[in-house]
């Protein structure tokens, strides 16, 4: 049903209503019979009313005689007061219930709130339209809704999950069609150092060949002379024997340099490195090992440790508690170490560093210094030791003693750690910006401890 048969239904019922309130016909309740056939689902049905010689369309479902009993026996027969025996031609609204004049004049409804029973019928039809008027809008919105918004909606994600689509591979095309040629580019620019040092290797080889073959020539030929000339031909020799030895002094000792060997720095690739990093700290195995916590014994007593032994808390004075003594604890400066050791393979870790003002993340031996306040059990002040530094607002990689500055746009909030034994690579990344902070490559000699410090609030390890 269109919108327009609805309302024009709708004014209908309520011209109906407004007759019924006019009609002199249902003034007397015992000549007229009102049969009101109540609307079902919001749809409307033909009914009569008697009175007058008019005949009106009425909402219908469940048919009520006004002023009569519901069973069907009755039907037609005005319902009487079973006290006064008088026909029930008021309704008192303070007992929500048909009454008598007897009943209301001297019986229970005595001063109670009454009205004709016409006029309470009435406010009954008026309301019963309203609803049915607010209900017909309610449809009407719902079929609005139905058939323009959902549609919309449809039409809507259909439309913009194919622009995701397409977003998503033409991102990863645009990615994909990088990686090729930054692998390209890596690859050759491996050949080219490879050819490199092979032709320095093949000319040096050449080169100390033939300086090898005229030294050991010119050795034999002094022995020879000095083994078989008299004292008068050794003599008479001096200049020529001079030339010789200048000759073998001239040509040196061989020495070992950079150019002979095959720079790693080659292959290095921003945008490798930041994927590589990406892949291994945000990507589905991010975190890496979920076993790695810091080992109580190494806690030193400036620091608290959680329960979980994941998170070190800096202690004021007045807090710190004298744990026992142990070999492997840092005494005198706020240094944890975690394990398991790494040794092998690719390793990856997060460190949340909140808003600490002053700590230390990274790795370092398992034989590094753990008495005292010196260097050595200082972290990032010896060789055994790489970790990356914030004070005061200050960021840098620290390692024996030297510092390398690093510039951030904002604070650190967490701290990404790849350690990658094969190629020897310690990177640190920050999550948050997914950038590369720094990386650094050592030919490390023994197995590698996570290491941390905290001189103001707590760091985690993050799971």
């Amino acid at each position: 049903m269109s919108e327009e048969d609805r309302l024009c239904e709708l004014a209908t019922v309520s011209l109906h209503v407004s007759d019924l309130e006019t009609d002199p016909g249902l003034e007397n309740s015992q000549k007229h019979e009102d049969q009101v056939n109540i609307c079902e689902g919001g749809r409307l049905y033909n009914g009569t009313v008697h009175g007058g010689s008019s005949t009106k369309p009425f909402p219908k479902c469940v048919d009520t005689t006004v002023g009569s009993s519901a069973d069907s026996s009755d039907l037609g027969k005005a319902k009487l007061c079973t006290e006064h025996q008088c026909e029930l031609q008021l309704y008192c609204s303070t007992e929500g219930k048909l009454t008598c004049s007897q009943c209301v004049s001297d019986g229970f409804c005595q001063g109670h709130a009454v009205t004709e029973l016409v006029t309470r019928a009435t406010i009954v039809r008026n309301q019963l339209v309203d609803v049915c008027e607010e209900m017909q809008l309610q449809a009407i919105r719902i079929e609005r809704f139905i058939d323009r918004t959902l549609t919309a909606r449809e039409k809507a994600v259909q439309t913009d999950a194919n622009r995701a689509r397409e977003r998503v591979l033409a991102q990863v095309s645009v990615v994909r069609e990088a990686l090729e040629e930054e692998e390209q580019r890596l690859l050759e620019a491996i050949q080219r150092e490879e050819e490199r040092v092979e032709q320095c290797l093949l000319t040096q080889r050449a080169h100390w060949t033939q300086t090898l073959e005229k030294l050991t020539q010119t050795r034999t030929s002094l022995v020879h002379t000095l083994t078989h000339s008299t004292d008068t031909t050794l003599v008479s020799s001096n200049e020529e024997i001079n030339n010789r030895i200048e000759d073998a002094e001239g040509v040196g000792d061989p020495r070992d340099t950079e150019q002979l060997s095959f720079n790693r720095n080659c292959s290095d690739s921003k945008v490798m490195m930041g994927l590589w990093a990406s892949a291994l700290l945000l990507g589905p195995s991010a975190h890496g090992s979920t076993t790695m916590q810091f080992e109580k014994q190494t806690v030193s007593p400036l620091l608290s440790l959680s329960n979980d032994q994941r998170t070190i808390t800096f202690q004021p004075k007045r807090q710190r508690q004298l744990p026992p003594y142990d070999s492997e604890r840092f005494d005198n400066l706020p240094n944890a170490l975690c394990s398991p050791s790494m040794s092998s393979g690719t390793h990856s870790w997060v460190v949340d560093v909140g808003t600490s003002g002053a700590f230390k993340v990274g790795i370092c031996y398992a034989s590094i210094e753990r008495k005292g306040s010196g260097n050595e059990a200082r972290l990032g002040y010896n060789t055994n030791s790489w970790v990356l530094s914030h004070y005061d607002g200050d960021l840098s990689f620290c390692h024996n003693g030297c510092s390398v500055a690093i510039s951030l746009a904002k604070k650190l909030k967490r701290v990404g750690l790849l350690l990658d034994w094969p190629s020897q690579t310690l990177l640190f990344y920050d999550p948050e910006s997914m950038s590369v902070l720094h990386v650094a490559r050592y030919a490390f000699r023994e197995p590698l401890l996570a290491a941390c410090a905290v001189a103001d609030q707590s760091i985690s390890i993050v799971h």
